[in-house]
């Protein structure tokens, strides 16, 4: 069973890389047009737009002291240990 079980992975596989190998030349394509469509006018609004979604703010004072990555080593260090 266990074979079976492996082949139709590798199949599903195999199946899901061919499907994004068809689906990269409609990309492709894709990408294109929408670069061929870009004004600068578009392309600035597009910029404004993303650049105004920013925090003006600075990060707060527990993220200025701490990234988080000590109290994250410690929980998994714990739960290793369990």
């Amino acid at each position: 069973m266990g074979d079976n079980r492996v082949m139709l992975e590798t199949s599903q596989q195999r199946a899901w890389m061919a499907q994004w190998r068809a689906a990269r030349g409609a990309l492709r394509e894709q990408r294109a047009r929408e670069l061929r469509a870009l004004t600068d006018a578009s392309a600035l609004a597009a910029a404004e737009a993303l650049l105004s979604t920013a925090i003006l703010t600075g990060p707060s004072e527990s993220r200025r002291t701490s990234s988080g990555l000590v109290r994250q080593q410690a929980l998994l260090h714990h739960r290793a240990q369990s």
